[in-house]
């Protein structure tokens, strides 16, 4: 994007220096000034709107992709938690079955 604003600015110039040069009128040098204004003001409006639009895509497309690595780590962090409850019922139902041999019958 840096480019265009290079070119747009070069060109800016080159077409001021090119009618301020040119042996003509004052009303008819000013006229082409404000052609070539109106050209140069419609193309950086044009690249802003891309640049804008293209930053907006990108947002949006960052956003998607945060959501979807929350999901995804919502998923892991689910199955992670599911073997550590099973582990912790593993290990519970063995401290059951060793204090049912500490309890005295009567």
């Amino acid at each position: 994007m840096i480019h265009k604003g290079a070119l747009v600015l070069g060109a800016l110039l080159g077409a001021t220096a090119g009618v301020l040069f040119a042996p003509e009128k004052g009303s008819v040098t000013r006229n082409k000034l404000k052609k070539e204004g109106k050209v140069i003001k419609d193309q950086i409006t044009n690249d802003f709107t891309e640049v804008k639009e293209d930053l907006s895509k990108a947002a949006s497309s960052g956003k998607e992709k945060l959501k979807q690595d929350l999901e995804d780590f919502a998923s892991k962090s689910s199955y992670k938690t599911e073997q550590a409850i099973t582990f912790l019922e593993k290990q519970l139902a063995i401290l059951k079955d060793k204090n049912k041999t500490l309890q005295k019958t009567s």
